[in-house]
Formats: C-alpha cells, structure tokens, sequence
C-alpha cells in the first residue's frame, strides 16, 4: 500500500480566521496596544516581574521594542485589557519569528497580569485570544509560502512553580516540553583563563564584525531545540541595543578570520537590586559546528567571566537547556555555576 503523506501545514489549518474578541466583565476595553501605552505596559510587567521572577525585570526597551520590529504588526499581534478609569492591567503579544526555514513556523506568545487582577479570568481570557491570533499568523504564512509549510508551533515560557500562569497555558493546549534553568557564577576571585588552541585567537566583541558573529550564532544554534536562525533586523536589535556589552563578550576566531566561538553577555543595572548583587548576564554561548569538540566553549566562557571579574561585577548569570545537545549546563557546572531556577517552554504543535 502506498504511504499517504501528511497535507500540507496550510491544509491542514484551512482558512485562517480572526480571533474573537475577549469579553471580561471587569475589563471595559480590550484593544490593541500603541506607542502611547509602552509606559503603562511596562509598569504592568514590572509589578509582575515582582512576583513571578523577582530576580530579573522586562526592559522598558523590551516592551518599546514590540513597535520597532518590522515583522511585527502592533494593531494585529497585540492586545491590552484596560479597566473603566483607563488603567491597563493585562498586556500581551503574540509574535510570528521571521523564518521561513524548511517551511517551518514558529509563534512566541508572551504577556501579563497585574498581581492584583489575577485569578479573575483575565489572564485566560487573554491567552485565548493569543493563542487564536498565533494561529491566524501561523496560517497566514503558510498560504504565503510555495510549499504550504511543514510545522508550525506556538510558544509560551513560563516559570516553572508559578502554577496559575502554567494552567492558565495548558488550559488552550499546550504542554511542557522543555525546561531553562538558570544558573549562577560568584566571581569571589579571578576565573582561571584557559589557554587557546595554536590556531583559535580570543578577542573582544568587534561590532565590525556583527554579519561575522550572526552567521556563526545561527549555524551554531541550527540543532538547539526552539531556534530559529536570527535575520539582521533582530540581530542588530541586540548587538546594537543598550545593554550589550562587547568589551565583556569574547569570540574565539581561527586562523583564517572565521568566527568558530563565541560569548556574549549584557549588563542590566537595573537587575542588580533585584538580584541582590552586580552581575552580567551571559546571552549567548556557542561553537559553530565544524569546531565542536576543541573545548571552545569553556574558552570563551572563561574569557568573558575574567572581563565581567575585571569590570568590577560580582556575578555572572545565564540561562540553559537542560536537555542542551553539547550538554551545555555540566559545561557551566565545571566553570562554577550553580543552579538557581527554572522555567518550562510550554508548546501548541499544529
């Protein structure tokens, strides 16, 4: 008997439709976001940040960001719940990754409720209308592309014990499927520096070379669960940002020129009271693949922790798959770090 194939994702999915508006009898208006209410947004998500992950506040720029980013249509991908005085207490998004790779699309649903309007419903009225939207989107781009699409997903992170934020996510169908955890680094001395390969340089971040060190981000990303290849746009939007940091980020380049490594960290002042301590948080680590198995990666963590010691910061903080391919957090565990929290990735597959 012949083997009948899967239709294709826009088949499967049909015509896409609009989400329904969310109704909620304490919410006298839900809308999509503008420019006007980047303010309002972000004090919402810092009063929940207090709660949720008390150790880390959204960038006012994270939020402003949203109306920045050309793949993003702001009066479509976002909503906010405002009360009858006006205030805005639940803000969220739901945003299409740019790629196109291999037919395969990915959603990132993302939001908030103010701490003291939650467990009234609107956070699941919310979530319905994001996941509804993330659909649309994801339909969309199927139709547009020539071989239907493949795969498409949908995308929630949430901490792990914040169990109201979890069911209100599981409740439209999502499940966990991968877990973060974070992991810290005291730097209570200088971090021993590893000696590079004959052929390996370890530099500073030279933001001459961005194209250079995206190109190596993406290939050394490509079997990572979740990544998506970044485009210039987004790329620039975090090496051009105000928090990278390249005099404490370090890549590791071969004789050639080629950037085969690399480290990058930030620094958010305004995460240190929330921590309880000065810190840079490490972004991104990786080693393209044909120069996996060199120790490259413990090289240029070790290179960015000495920066982060000499710039005066007392820790370093980073995030990892704990399920990593390159087994990324026994890695870190060697460097020093310890685990501190968790978040799960929860996913919608369509």
């Amino acid at each position: 008997m012949a083997r009948v194939s899967a239709p294709h994702l826009a088949d499967r999915l049909g015509r896409p439709s609009a989400p329904t508006p969310p109704a909620h009898p304490a919410i006298a208006t839900w809308r999509a976001a503008t420019s006007d209410d980047i303010d309002a947004i972000h004090a919402v998500f810092a009063a929940a940040d207090a709660v949720d992950h008390p150790t880390w506040i959204t960038p006012r720029q994270d939020v402003a960001e949203v109306f920045d980013l050309s793949h993003v249509d702001p009066a479509l991908d976002t909503l906010v719940a405002v009360l009858p005085d006006g205030s805005i207490v639940a803000a969220g998004s739901a945003m299409l990754h740019p790629s196109r790779v291999d037919g395969k699309l990915s959603v990132d649903i993302g939001g908030a409720v103010h701490p003291e309007w939650r467990r009234h419903g609107i956070g699941g009225a919310m979530m319905a209308w994001l996941d509804q939207r993330g659909l649309q989107q994801i339909a969309q781009a199927a139709a547009a592309l020539e071989d239907g699409g493949t795969a498409g997903q949908l995308k929630v992170y949430a901490r792990e014990d914040n169990v109201d934020h979890v069911a209100v996510v599981e409740a439209q169908g999502y499940t966990p499927e991968r877990w973060f955890t974070t992991m810290e680094r005291v730097l209570a001395g200088e971090p021993t520096q590893l000696e590079a390969p004959e052929d390996i340089t370890v530099l500073p971040y030279d933001r001459t070379r961005d194209e250079d060190a995206r190109v190596a981000r993406n290939d050394a990303f490509r079997d990572h669960w979740g990544s998506l290849p970044s485009n210039m746009e987004r790329w620039q939007h975090f090496v051009g940002g105000d928090f990278f940091r390249p005099d404490l980020s370090r890549i590791a380049v071969a004789s050639d020129g080629t950037i085969v490594a690399f480290c990058l960290a930030s620094v958010n002042e305004d995460d240190f009271a929330a921590l309880g301590g000065s810190h840079a948080y490490i972004d991104l680590i990786g080693v393209v693949r044909s120069h996996r198995g060199r120790r490259l990666a413990p090289l240029v963590v070790s290179a960015t922790l000495g920066a982060i010691f000499a710039n005066g910061l007392e820790r370093a903080v980073l995030d990892v798959d704990t399920a990593s391919p390159t087994g990324a957090n026994a890695l870190y565990e060697r460097l020093g770090f310890v685990a501190t929290e968790r978040d799960v990735a929860l996913v919608r597959r369509v």
